[in-house]
């Protein structure tokens, strides 16, 4: 059984993967390009607000599907997957907003401030802080 619990891990780790290979393909995001270039000289994109925003919700709704499937084959605690799930959100719905600020402001807030929140809400970078805590609180209940 264990070995099933791996391969869907291996499965949201290589589901998180594709959603970012296949980015530009998926994704509505006229800033792709222009952080990419990494030059402040570079023109603000024209864009769409509406599917801009749609966008980057349905990328969320992707990358919280695949990052709940790591938690719960890791952990195979429902209640854990959950916790995740909800940590997961309350930062998207934290940065979301501040992200779309930065774009309504046409990044005068700061580039690379305007270029980490962008992080945020496109990555799970998250998972990376849930994974090492909830591990964590594996090891302490196993020990008491």
């Amino acid at each position: 059984m264990k070995i099933l619990n791996w391969f869907f891990v291996a499965i949201g780790i290589a589901g998180l993967i594709s959603v970012r290979m296949f980015e530009d393909k998926i994704f509505y995001d006229p800033f792709l390009g222009y952080f990419h270039e990494a030059d402040k000289s570079i023109s603000f994109p024209a864009f769409e607000w509406g599917k801009l925003i749609a966008s980057h919700f349905f990328r969320f709704v992707l990358n919280l599907f695949f990052s709940c499937v790591i938690i719960h084959f890791l952990f195979k605690n429902k209640e854990w997957t959950i916790q995740g799930a909800i940590l997961i959100t309350i930062v998207f719905v934290i940065t979301f907003p501040i992200y779309l600020y930065c774009i309504n402001d046409r990044f005068e807030v700061g580039y690379l401030f305007s270029f980490y929140m962008r992080r945020f809400v496109i990555q799970p970078l998250i998972i990376l802080l849930i994974v090492p805590m909830f591990y964590y609180r594996k090891q302490i209940m196993q020990k008491s």
